[in-house]
């Protein structure tokens, strides 16, 4: 956002900023945008989600309508309903779309079928249609939104890595391999959010598929709701393979993610058109090789098979992705063109995408 924002700040005079939290990775706001703080979003609990939600909407339509009278408005999904304000503001507008609603309540049990559903997708025909611009990241984001609005309305910029440091880092000149003592393990990495909707437990069925092999270390990083019922299914299991650590500050971000020989990214099932991992553009700039759990037609696995940099497996097809681990630590020369096609991919998910939003 700090790219997008700054991007703004190139083309008009007066650009502010209404956040939860401005945390600033490598660049930072330029002295020409004000920042405006609201309550910060909390993943503590569901109850604690939707409050913050609710709150922060509530708000930025305060703030909107009281203090920033002459701005033209972009909203952003998260908080999720907070471009439903433009029912009420009338201001002209654009909308960044990162998840898709109402199609991401699926993950809570919201089908088609649920009143809220069909609601916000009325919602959803009549503010798309007036909007200046509906952004989104990805062409199958774009095939979904266009059940809404016409595709001619609809512009994709892909999202891009957090940092221009990320980069491959060889494991014998890597701090956060020698400081865990993993340089002589074949890495399967995971790192993010550990949540009810990322099917990371997959990995300690495959896990037990690769026991055979003890070289194979799966190295979990992050936190999250299924974190504690992974770890006893790894201690039930009696498995010696996994190693867990919690977040890692920013200045560690490029040595942990360097030290993958393989980056697993997952789509929940019910969203798997609606949203696109962030991660993996970080993953894409240091040259790790994918493993997608994920269904075959999301937009993950488009982008794994434009750019040949990995391989998606459905969540139950544990075989296979022992296989394809197994097949890619026999193989280096394989793992290390899956790497090469990650670098040159990545050179299409840098920070300059943020100008094509202006």
């Amino acid at each position: 956002m700090i790219d997008i924002v700054n991007a703004y700040a190139t083309r008009y005079n007066r650009v502010a900023l209404i956040a939860g939290s401005i945390t600033p990775f490598e660049r930072t706001l330029t002295e020409k945008v004000k920042t405006d703080k609201i309550i910060a979003y909390s993943r503590t609990s569901a109850f604690q989600r939707v409050f913050t939600w609710l709150f922060g909407t509530i708000q930025i339509f305060l703030k909107i309508l009281l203090k920033y009278r002459q701005y033209e408005v972009v909203y952003v999904t998260n908080p999720p309903m907070s471009y439903l304000l433009a029912y009420f503001i009338h201001r002209p507008y654009s909308i960044i779309i990162y998840d898709i609603y109402p199609e991401a309540l699926k993950n809570v049990g919201i089908t088609e079928r649920h009143p809220i559903y069909r609601l916000w997708a009325n919602w959803n025909k009549k503010l798309f249609a007036k909007a200046q611009k509906v952004i989104t990241l990805s062409e199958g984001m774009k095939r979904e939104l266009e059940s809404y609005v016409d595709s001619a309305k609809i512009k994709v910029i892909y999202n891009w890595s957090a940092s221009s440091k990320l980069c491959p880092i060889k494991k014998e000149e890597n701090p956060f391999v020698k400081r865990h003592g993993i340089g002589d393990k074949f890495v399967v990495l995971y790192s993010g959010n550990i949540g009810y909707t990322h099917n990371v437990e997959c990995l300690v069925s495959v896990a037990e598929h690769l026991k055979k092999e003890p070289d194979v270390l799966f190295l979990i990083i992050g936190e999250g709701k299924k974190k504690g019922m992974i770890q006893e299914q790894v201690s039930k299991a009696n498995l010696t393979s996994f190693l867990f650590l919690t977040w890692q500050d920013e200045d560690t971000l490029p040595y942990s993610l360097s030290a993958a020989d393989i980056a697993v990214v997952t789509l929940n099932d019910n969203t798997a058109q609606a949203s696109m991992p962030s991660k993996t553009y970080n993953l894409l700039a240091v040259g790790a090789p994918l493993m997608a759990i994920s269904p075959k037609n999301s937009e993950l696995a488009r982008l794994i098979g434009k750019f040949q940099v990995g391989s998606c497996y459905e969540k139950n097809n544990i075989e296979g992705m022992a296989a394809y681990i197994s097949k890619l630590k026999a193989h280096p020369e394989v793992r290390m063109g899956l790497s090469k096609n990650a670098l040159k991919a990545a050179q299409s998910f840098t920070y300059k995408n943020a100008e094509e939003y202006v």
